[in-house]
């Protein structure tokens, strides 16, 4: 028999009693209210993981990634834009720029690497459909490649950043490949990015019987609601609290990169969590359609709109990387690259990812 699924009382208390708390902010301040809203932050995050696992599992993959990717990318957005417009004190000029190659290295070799790690220490090995990473990842190396390293060698504009034709033109071109992208995904080639049968030993009819059941509609609505407020709240605490983690960047003296890390991090939260329990559960290509959708969402939905809002209002963007940034893009990509070109992975290519992405954070704090 099938186990039921069932709202978790927590999910649906914490995102109501964060936006009670942060209604707050009017009236209450200081070092303790910023902590318990940080508290708030993460459970947020965490409830907007439960619910999209539900919405995720109703719908079916590669549905269910699809909507989470485009939900993160939501938040991505909000977080780089309303601070780019309100922050004095940040250097907002190569805040998307920062996030979003953050982000990219946060996927490639943060998450990625631990799905490996984790699903390796657990199976040895696991598997997945060679086709439809292998389109994501070209997609994804020539979006990184228009937005992040192509700036860097344009002649109409200071170097680093395109002219307003430049960058509509570009950020057009990126959206439609991605938008390219979701139509193989999800209509042409959908059985790509469907997850194999996991080759276990151990997998018999035993385990298939103990799977949940399809959540019913009226929880999956109830989710999407939830999943909506977790969402909102999750940008609102993250934009109030960006002032209190910029104080602190300045009063220790770290680089201003730091911050997009920090919004990319709490973007990706609910994503990376998901993917490493799908890895867990040896669902490694949900894992890997989770990592490359939010990927290619933050890249290639992302920058269109900040582009769009940074022409009409005005404002520079700075988007090419330096030459350090470029090397430890190149090198992920070619090692991704090559991990993957077999449809199975083990340990070793996970140790490999994560290196590289402490050497990204340690370059960073210490450039």
């Amino acid at each position: 028999m099938k186990n039921k699924i069932y709202l978790v009382g927590w999910t649906i208390l914490v995102p109501l009693l964060a936006w009670i708390i942060y209604f707050a902010h009017y009236s209450v301040s200081g070092h303790l209210y910023s902590v318990v809203l940080t508290f708030f932050l993460i459970g947020s995050v965490l409830a907007a993981v439960y619910h999209s696992e539900i919405i995720a599992y109703r719908l079916g993959e590669p549905y269910g990634t699809l909507l989470l990717a485009f939900a993160i990318t939501v938040i991505e957005v909000s977080l780089i834009i309303s601070i780019m417009l309100s922050s004095v004190g940040l250097e907002t000029i190569s805040l998307a720029r920062d996030t979003v190659f953050a982000a990219v290295m946060i996927i490639l070799t943060g998450i990625v690497g631990i799905c490996i790690i984790v699903g390796s220490l657990r199976y040895k090995e696991q598997f997945f459909t060679l086709q439809g990473v292998s389109t994501a990842l070209i997609t994804l190396i020539v979006i990184v490649t228009f937005i992040l390293v192509l700036p860097n060698f344009t002649t109409s504009h200071s170097k680093g950043e395109y002219t307003s034709l430049q960058l509509v033109f570009i950020a057009m071109i990126c959206l439609l490949l991605y938008i390219g992208f979701t139509m193989v995904q999800t209509i042409r080639h959908r059985d790509f990015f469907i997850a194999p049968i996991p080759k276990n030993t151990n997998f018999d009819k035993d385990e298939h019987e103990i799977l949940p059941e399809i959540p019913t509609r009226k929880i999956m609505y109830i989710s999407i609601i939830f999943l909506i407020l977790c969402l909102g709240i999750v940008v609102l605490l993250a934009k109030y609290l960006s002032k209190d983690v910029d104080a602190l960047i300045v009063k220790a003296g770290a680089p201003k990169a730091i911050v997009g890390i920090i919004i990319a991090g709490v973007v990706l939260l609910p994503e990376g969590i998901a993917a490493i329990r799908a890895a867990y559960n040896n669902r490694l290509q949900t894992s890997l359609n989770l990592a490359f959708g939010s990927a290619l969402a933050s890249i290639g939905l992302s920058i269109p709109a900040v582009a769009i809002v940074s022409v009409i209002g005005d404002f520079r963007m700075s988007l090419g990387i330096g030459l350090k940034s470029m090397l430890l893009l190149g090198l992920s990509l070619v090692i991704i690259t090559i991990s993957l070109a077999t449809g199975r992975t083990n340990i070793m290519q996970g140790m490999v990812l994560i290196s590289i992405f402490l050497l990204y954070l340690f370059t960073t704090l210490v450039p």
